[in-house]
C-alpha cells in the first residue's frame, strides 16, 4: 500500500480546512425600494429585478 511521503504540516491542514467556514450571506440593496436582497433575486418587497418589474406584488 502507499504511504504518505511526509507528514502534512499543521499550517496547510489549516489552510486547507479554513476554505469550510461559514460566511454570512452577501445582500445587496435595491435601488427602488432600498431593502436588503440576495443577489440574483427579484425584490421580495416591490417585484423588481434589473430595474425593471417582473413580478406583481399586491401592496397590502
Amino acid at each position: 500500500m502507499a504511504s504518505p511521503k511526509r507528514r502534512t504540516s499543521k499550517h496547510k491542514q489549516k489552510l486547507r480546512r479554513g476554505a469550510n467556514r461559514w460566511r454570512k450571506p452577501l445582500l445587496k440593496t435595491c435601488p427602488e425600494c432600498g431593502s436588503n436582497v440576495p443577489g440574483h433575486i427579484a425584490c421580495p418587497s416591490c417585484g423588481t429585478y434589473r430595474e425593471r418589474q417582473v413580478v406583481d406584488v399586491d401592496l397590502v
